[in-house]
């Protein structure tokens, strides 16, 4: 596996692979990403199941930060999908129109990343995207 990673780093210098664990964009601490089976479709997971931990509701959600990897093993958290206001989102297809940005949470998840077929890293800025700034219309 080792090797096989090494030739995509080596074709896609630009990728996500090696700082997955430390980002290397100023002042993000995390790289989304989407995870593919073997079968081509997306993985996804749930958060907050029963609703116990903070205020919001269950989710599912297709986006994960890399926590640990450990040989074939890694744990990922669960990332959460937020639309402009910052409500939570069951989010399956990244193009989902109402999907604005993602939020760091507690969940995590234990994969055998041999289950896997392709990783997705998508943009950092993502993560605690701020609102955007609604223009003022002047009337005159």
């Amino acid at each position: 596996m080792l090797a096989e990673q090494e030739a995509v780093e080596e074709q896609c210098p630009t990728g996500c692979y090696t700082n997955l664990l430390s980002p290397t964009v100023t002042g993000k601490d995390t790289i989304p990403f989407l995870l593919f089976d073997k079968k081509g479709g997306l993985f996804s997971t749930f958060g907050n199941v029963g609703g116990f931990a903070d205020d919001s509701q269950c989710f599912e959600s297709i986006f994960f930060r890399a926590e640990r990897v450990c040989d074939c093993c890694a744990t990922l958290s669960v990332l959460r999908p937020v639309d402009v206001h910052g409500d939570t989102l069951s989010v399956c297809h990244p193009c989902d129109p109402d999907f604005f940005g993602l939020e760091k949470t507690d969940f995590c998840i234990e994969v055998d990343l041999s289950c896997f077929s392709a990783i997705q890293c998508l943009s950092p800025e993502l993560v605690d995207r701020p609102e955007p700034h609604k223009e003022k219309k002047h009337h005159g």
